[in-house]
């Protein structure tokens, strides 16, 4: 067999380059849905949290299936 004397900076370019490589070849593989995860991440307002806009639409629409106490009277 044959001894590999590789130095410290030889190695760590050889390792980055396999790195870059394989982080190349994910955005290739994957490249459909990485673009639409994205875009969508484009659109999204960071200042709405979706958890609270839908808890609150919840309530507000069983607060109105509920009748009121003042209904009741009529």
């Amino acid at each position: 067999m044959a001894k590999l004397n590789l130095n410290p900076a030889k190695s760590a370019a050889v390792v980055l380059g396999a790195l870059a490589m394989g982080w190349l070849t994910i955005e290739l593989a994957f490249k459909p849905w990485l673009q639409r995860a994205r875009a969508a991440m484009d659109k999204s307002d960071p200042a709405r949290d979706p958890d609270d806009v839908s808890d609150s639409a919840e309530k507000t629409d069983e607060a109105r299936d509920e009748p009121h106490a003042s209904d009741a009277d009529k």
